[in-house]
C-alpha cells in the first residue's frame, strides 16, 4: 500500500481532471479522457458543458462543439451527458438493459411501453417516414398517460422518446436552440464493427473512470450509467496487476483509494481554472472537502433566503488549491460581466486575488464581454481585483 500526501491526493485528482498545466489537444480530447462530460441548460454565465470545455482548453470556439456532435458525430448525447461515439460500445449494454431492470421504476417503465406499444410503433414509423421531429411535431398516441410523478408526468411524448432514447432506439440528432431533435438511431449511430466481451466493456469503464478521476475509492468510480457493469472485479483485478490501478492511503483520510498509476510518477505542474458549479472536480462534496478543504454546495435549487453563497457560484482552482468561488452573471445587454459576489478562501493572498482577476477577465472576454463590474468583494481584494 503506498503512502501519500493530501496534497499529492489533490494534485492527482486536478491532474486527472486535466486541470493542471498539461492541457489536452482539443474538445474530442477532453471528451474523451473524461468520458462524459455532463450537460445542463443553466446559462447565468453560460452552459456548463462549455464551462467544463473551457476549464480544461481556455478560450475556444464553441460553434466547434456543435460541429463535433451534430456534423462530424465524434460526440453523442446520452443521459444528460457528452460522451464520445467511440465509447458507443460502452452504453449499448445500458441500452439492452433499460426493460429488464429489476426495480419498481424498471417495472413501471416495462409496464408503460407494453401498454403503450401502438404509441411506441407508430412513433417510430413517423421517424423513419417524415425524418428527425421535434416533440412539439408528434402526436400524443399513448393508450395510457404516463402517472410516474416529476417533470414529465402526463407529458407522454416526452416521456416515450426519453425511453426510447435510453433503449437506443432513437436519438438526439440535433438542436434547435434548447429543444432537442429526435432521429432513429439505426440513422445517427454507427454500426458495430466488432464485439465486445462483458469483461471488455467493464475493463474499459474502470479504466477511464479512474484515469479521469486521478485517484477514487471503489464506490467513487466503475460505473456505467446504470449502475455497476458484469465483471467489474475481474477488471479491477486485470488493472491491479498491470499497475494500472495502485492501492493508496492517503494522510489523514480514510480508507483506502486507488490512484491511475501513470499518474503517481509525474510532476505536477498547475495552473489557475474557473470550474463550473457542475465540474465532476467538486460535483461530490465530501470529496471536495477532503481533498481541497472546500465546502460547497450547489445553491441553484435552494430558495434565495437560504443561499450562502449565491445562485451560480463557479469555484477557482489554483494548482491544487481553491482560492475563491464567485456568484456571476452575464449581462449582454451592457456587454458586462456582473460579479455579484467575491469569497476569498481561507489563506488565500493577495497574489491569488490577482490570479482570480486574471481568470474572470479571460473568462468575460471568452463570453464576448468588454467589462467586469464587481460587487461584494472581500476585504483588501478590491484594488487587486480592479486593477
Amino acid at each position: 500500500m503506498t503512502p501519500i500526501t493530501r496534497r499529492r491526493a489533490a494534485q492527482l485528482a486536478v491532474m486527472g481532471g486535466l486541470l493542471d498545466a498539461e492541457r489536452p489537444r482539443g474538445i474530442l480530447d477532453t471528451v474523451k479522457r473524461l468520458g462524459r462530460v455532463q450537460m445542463d441548460p443553466t446559462a447565468v454565465v453560460a452552459r456548463t458543458e462549455h464551462l467544463v470545455l473551457y476549464s480544461r482548453l481556455g478560450a475556444y470556439e464553441r460553434s466547434a462543439l456543435e460541429r463535433l456532435m451534430w456534423k462530424d458525430r465524434k460526440l453523442f448525447e446520452y443521459w444528460a451527458f457528452i460522451v464520445p461515439m467511440a465509447d458507443l460500445h460502452l452504453c449499448r449494454p445500458t441500452m439492452k438493459r433499460v426493460l429488464i431492470r429489476d426495480s419498481s421504476r424498471g417495472r413501471y417503465i416495462r409496464r408503460w411501453i407494453r401498454d403503450n406499444a401502438a404509441f411506441r410503433r407508430r412513433l417510430l414509423r413517423d421517424l423513419g417516414r417524415r425524418g428527425p421531429l421535434k416533440s412539439r411535431e408528434i402526436d400524443d398516441a399513448s393508450s395510457v398517460g404516463d402517472t410516474s410523478g416529476g417533470w414529465n408526468d402526463g407529458r407522454n411524448v416526452t416521456r416515450m422518446l426519453d425511453v426510447l432514447w435510453a433503449m437506443g432506439e432513437i436519438a438526439i440528432v440535433g438542436r434547435d436552440g434548447q429543444e432537442r431533435v429526435w432521429g432513429l438511431a439505426r440513422d445517427w449511430y454507427p454500426k458495430a464493427t466488432r464485439r465486445t466481451t462483458q469483461r471488455e466493456v467493464a475493463r474499459e469503464i474502470l479504466e477511464k473512470q479512474l484515469a479521469a478521476k486521478g485517484l477514487a475509492r471503489i464506490n467513487e468510480f466503475g460505473r456505467a450509467f446504470d449502475g455497476r457493469p458484469a465483471g467489474w472485479e475481474a477488471a479491477l483485478a486485470d488493472l491491479l496487476r498491470e499497475g494500472l490501478a495502485v492501492p493508496v492511503l492517503v494522510d489523514g483520510l480514510r480508507g483506502q483509494f486507488y490512484a491511475w498509476g501513470p499518474l503517481l510518477e509525474r510532476r505536477f505542474r498547475g495552473r489557475t481554472a474557473v470550474l463550473s458549479p457542475f465540474d465532476r472536480l467538486i460535483h461530490d462534496r465530501t470529496r471536495a472537502l477532503e481533498l481541497f478543504d472546500f465546502d460547497y454546495r450547489l445553491e441553484i435549487y435552494v430558495p434565495p433566503a437560504q443561499r450562502r453563497w449565491g445562485y451560480y457560484v463557479l469555484p477557482v482552482l489554483r494548482g491544487e488549491r481553491m482560492i475563491a468561488r464567485f456568484d456571476a452573471k452575464r449581462d449582454p445587454a451592457n456587454g458586462s460581466l456582473r460579479v455579484l459576489a467575491v469569497y476569498a478562501e481561507p489563506g488565500a493572498s493577495p497574489d491569488d486575488a490577482r490570479a482570480v482577476a486574471r481568470e474572470i477577465r479571460s473568462l468575460a472576454r471568452w463570453l464576448g464581454l468588454h467589462t467586469v463590474d464587481y460587487e461584494r468583494v472581500p476585504r483588501g481584494w478590491r484594488t487587486e481585483l480592479e486593477s
